[in-house]
């Protein structure tokens, strides 16, 4: 049975057999695991936050698949910068290092315009993956760590997406993906505000899916496990400052959170590429068929019965409402 076409659905163009729900173009893509790698030749894709983790590996990833790689991070000129230009250059890589703090909504305008320079035009995938962690118990989390918090992992995903989307609409078409986490559906107490933010990076990108369906844009949320990235390590400079600030009383209300407060480590022997592998998967598959969620992990991915509840509980919602043909188009039917 044929996968749902997000143009033709909106245009109201009958599908005829048409079938192709979320889960199912989700089940399609992790089948496709380990079948060979996609090609991605003449894709332009902007990534943000590569000085590590998924980001880094991601931006090296596209660009071996070929695609032309807009590398992004804050503070340049920085070791980790250097590092990730002399890996391009050794492979012979279209990888190029641009500046974009998105925490700076002037930094990101002139980020997003570069890359666009460098794309020729309209990018063809924004993949928004910049994020911090800060951990602790939510009543010690005071104004600056929650500016610091929601500015990364929610805010800049907001700043680089109203950048970038001005020139995809206008081309109707882009893809923007947003790294989100299983930690944006289910709860893990003592990591702060760290899953009220991807919370909220999963309301915001299932919006934006249904307000820019009808533009030619897709929207795509992955939601990565556990995985042994930089991620913890160096949120563990944040804690430790939030530590220091917070007064003894407070403190003395969380002695055993407080110990544990300190995540250096974490996601086992779990492999960090699968992440930017999802990614590009989803980069390849056809515009108006990529799952709104993509679960990536080995293991158990307890966010599986909350997406497909979801799903049903917005078609419901929406589908006999103005926005129901967008709704079916990043849905797929009930």
């Amino acid at each position: 049975m044929s996968d749902l076409n997000r143009r033709e659905l909106l245009a109201g163009t009958a599908l005829a057999g048409a079938a192709a729900a979320t889960g199912a173009v989700a089940d399609r893509a992790a089948a496709q695991e380990g079948a060979g790698d996609p090609d991605l030749s003449g894709r332009s894709i902007l990534v943000t936050g590569t000085s590590s983790g998924f980001g880094h590996l991601g931006a090296l990833h596209y660009a071996r698949l070929g695609a032309r790689v807009i590398a992004t991070m804050r503070d340049m000129p920085r070791p980790e910068a250097d590092a990730l230009r002399q890996a391009a250059e050794a492979d012979g890589l279209d990888l190029h290092l641009v500046p974009l703090d998105v925490l700076d909504e002037s930094s990101v305008r002139e980020g997003i315009a570069e890359g666009e320079r460098i794309a020729g035009g309209a990018l063809d995938v924004l993949v928004n993956n910049a994020g911090i962690g800060i951990s602790g118990p939510v009543e010690l989390q005071d104004e600056v760590a929650a500016a610091q918090i929601f500015g990364t992992n929610v805010d800049g995903y907001l700043r680089t997406a109203r950048a970038a989307l001005p020139a995809m609409r206008a081309a109707g078409r882009g893809l923007i993906v947003n790294s989100s986490s299983q930690l944006g559906r289910v709860i893990y107490p003592n990591i702060g505000l760290y899953s009220a933010t991807k919370f909220a990076v999963e309301g915001l990108s299932e919006q934006m899916a249904y307000e820019l369906a009808p533009h030619g844009v897709d929207v795509a949320i992955v939601q990565p496990g556990g995985y042994p990235t930089e991620i913890w390590e160096n949120g563990d400079r944040y804690t430790r400052a939030l530590l220091d600030r917070i007064g003894e009383e407070r403190k003395a209300g969380y002695p055993e959170l407080i110990d544990n407060a300190l995540r250096s480590s974490g996601g086992g022997s779990t492999d960090p590429m699968d992440v930017p592998r999802a990614i590009a998967e989803l980069i390849a598959m056809p515009a108006g068929e990529r799952p709104l969620r993509r679960p990536v992990h080995p293991g158990t991915k307890p966010q599986l019965r909350i997406n497909e509840v979801s799903r049903r509980t917005q078609l419901a919602m929406l589908e006999n409402s103005p926005f129901g043909p967008a709704a079916k188009s990043v849905l797929g039917p009930a």
